[in-house]
């Protein structure tokens, strides 16, 4: 948790909050019912373009944040879709450094990756310790 000390205050920060500073909320302003699209604020350029580009790989590779850029891409347009992404990207990285967890990506069988990885290993320890013989 970030902290504020100068003011004798401690202060919560939010993933919405923190992801003001490289400029990735925009208004949503609504007139009459009718949404109209905010501006976003220009924010870190730094920041931003490393935002981007990340969300740019994440929206080639197969995983969760593929299939939400896939959602946005049908109604919003690719540069929309990828500073959407970037700013999605940015709360879960606040979020996992806040609780200092690692990224478990949601449509991806871990479990199954390990066994593939350790199999041969797991196998040969085995007929190594005589638990098993080879034919």
């Amino acid at each position: 948790m970030c902290s504020n000390e100068s003011s004798g205050k401690r202060q919560e920060w939010s993933a919405t909050r923190d992801a003001f500073p490289p400029g990735g909320c925009p208004g949503n302003h609504e007139s009459a019912g009718k949404r109209v699209a905010g501006k976003k604020r220009k924010g870190n350029p730094y920041v931003r373009r490393i935002l981007c580009e990340a969300a740019n790989a994440a929206s080639r590779t197969r995983c969760a944040l593929q299939e939400k850029f896939k959602s946005l891409l049908v109604r919003r347009g690719r540069k929309r879709a990828i500073f959407a992404l970037a700013h999605k990207m940015l709360k879960i990285v606040f979020v996992l450094l806040s609780r200092g967890d690692y990224y478990r990506d949601a449509t991806t069988n871990y479990e199954k990756l390990t066994v593939e990885r350790n199999a041969p290993r797991w196998m040969k320890m085995l007929v190594k310790y005589g638990y098993i013989t080879t034919a």
